[in-house]
């Protein structure tokens, strides 16, 4: 495959490393390797931290949140009963900072919709936006399918309420030369805007590809994964520094909670995969990770993908105390 002239720095940075063009499906064998790799460059990045001294004015700001906030099984909870869908952000906005906009994926949203919700929201919460699956799962987005994309999110832009984009890799996109060139491809199409990547492919999870996203300024979208085979190992990651979003901008980062339900692969939905409620204990553990990372952030977006049976409401409310209690500003 022969790489575009305007492409060639990206891609150079992407394959710095001689990693054969087809990647082996011994999920288990690449697993044992990213989960050594990768623990090797936290333990690194938190020794590094634990070694500085926390300056007390400093307080990053983390932002809570749920993938969507249409789910009614909310109702009675973060929603008082009786509350119409129509009505819904308007009391989102009453409690959470952020939302991952997740119906993107799966159908265009235009410039009215992002209107409406920015209306509901009364310009409180900003909106993390999941890319449409013809750029990450069918992969035949265009640069005009980009721009289109990024031109329906004017009106949240413009609001200064855009949180960074999502492209969420599925698990078949393993990291080949064919799909690193197409990953350079698409960060250069959104590259004026704050880009958070997730991959389950564990061959992504390596210190090579971490290195590639501090060098590029592109977020890593860390995800608290179930601990069962062929998901990658549940790590927190920054890659964003002074020096590679320029003097104006925040260190951000991002993730994902998916819950820790063992039936992952037997799930019939993803209500059934998210169906799953954390203990105190894992909020407390999850709290005491981010403030051992601190020093590496500037703002964090955290989004629980589990609103089944309102488990998010009561993992939200955990989290927020147990982050205050570690002097962060929780929105």
């Amino acid at each position: 495959m022969s790489t575009p002239p305007d492409l060639l720095p990206l891609f150079e940075v992407l394959f710095d490393d001689p990693v054969d063009d087809i990647v082996s499906d011994e999920d288990t064998k690449i697993n044992a390797i990213a989960d050594e790799t990768v623990n090797e460059d936290i333990q690194n990045a938190e020794s590094q931290s634990s070694n500085k001294t926390v300056n007390p004015t400093s307080s990053p700001t983390v932002y809570l949140g749920t993938g969507g906030y249409s789910d009614t099984d909310l109702l009675g909870t973060l929603y008082p009963t009786g509350t119409k869908k129509s009505d819904f952000l308007h009391e989102y906005a009453k409690h959470y900072g952020a939302v991952e906009i997740n119906s993107t994926f799966y159908a265009p949203i235009g410039q009215k919709a992002f209107e409406g919700m920015l209306r509901k929201s009364e310009g409180k919460v900003r909106f993390a936006v999941k890319l449409h699956q013809d750029f990450t799962h069918v992969r035949s987005g265009t640069s005009e399918h980009a721009a289109a994309f990024i031109n329906a999110l004017a009106p949240i832009i413009d609001a200064d309420c855009l949180a960074p984009l999502l492209l969420q890799f599925p698990h078949g996109f393993e990291r080949s030369q064919t799909h690193r060139l197409y990953l350079a491809q698409l960060v250069d199409w959104f590259s004026d805007y704050p880009l958070a990547i997730e991959f389950r492919h564990a061959s992504w999870h390596v210190p090579q590809v971490m290195d590639s996203f501090r060098q590029q300024g592109l977020i890593w979208c860390s995800v608290d994964y179930p601990n069962v085979q062929r998901l990658p190992p549940s790590r927190l990651i920054f890659t964003q520094n002074e020096q590679n979003i320029g003097t104006a901008g925040k260190r951000t980062g991002y993730l994902r909670m998916h819950g820790n339900n063992l039936q992952w692969w037997d799930a019939m939905a993803a209500s059934d995969r998210h169906d799953y409620r954390y203990s105190e204990e894992e909020m407390q553990e999850w709290a005491q990770t981010i403030a051992n990372q601190r020093q590496h952030f500037d703002e964090l977006y955290v989004f629980f993908q589990n609103s089944v049976k309102a488990h998010s409401y009561y993992n939200i409310k955990m989290l927020r105390a147990a982050l205050l209690q570690l002097g962060f500003r929780v929105l």
